[in-house]
């Protein structure tokens, strides 16, 4: 190894030196990076003025090899053709040719609900049954306590046989 003091090759001889290690006065080149950023632009450029005209060919191209309408479906309206080209009802909500409101759906949805658990009638009034609002019910349950309706189980499909004791009736 030399011991004799090197030029750093900067041409700055106030520049810092050190004898085993050079540096650059610049991390990078600022002609270059804008070199290269013109040669993309001209680039994309060319690109883009290549890609219309071959675009517009391939369009018209396959304008022209389309099958013509139908007879009858050029007779038809613009709505009607719309309309023959949506599936089926019923469709789901969200979806092109859907003219409802899924939100309002459910909020329509929602409030009946809640009319019909707040609500009092007869549902039938010949052998005595009626609904009555939900917080009702629950008050009365709470004070009475949490027993079935004696013909619960008639009204839920039972044969109208004696309960057995897996049923929940007491052995006499």
């Amino acid at each position: 190894m030399s011991t004799e003091k090197r030029n750093s090759g900067h041409g700055d001889p106030n520049a810092p030196f050190h004898e085993t290690v050079t540096f650059e006065p610049r991390d990078i080149n600022v002609g270059t990076v804008a070199k290269q950023l013109i040669y993309l632009g001209l680039t994309i450029v060319i690109a883009l003025l290549i890609c219309i005209p071959v675009l517009k060919f391939l369009t018209g191209m396959a304008a022209e090899n389309d099958s013509p309408m139908p007879p009858v479906r050029a007779q038809m309206s613009a709505g009607d053709r719309d309309n023959m080209s949506l599936p089926p009802e019923p469709r789901l909500q969200g979806i092109p040719g859907h003219t409802a409101d899924a939100q309002q759906d459910l909020r329509d949805k929602n409030a009946a609900d809640t009319t019909a658990n707040e609500s009092l009638g007869w549902v039938d009034k010949a052998n005595g049954i009626a609904k009555i609002p939900v917080s009702e019910a629950m008050k009365i349950i709470a004070e009475k306590g949490g027993t079935a309706a004696p013909n619960a189980a008639a009204s839920k499909g039972s044969t109208g046989a004696k309960p057995t004791p897996a049923q929940g009736a007491k052995k006499p």
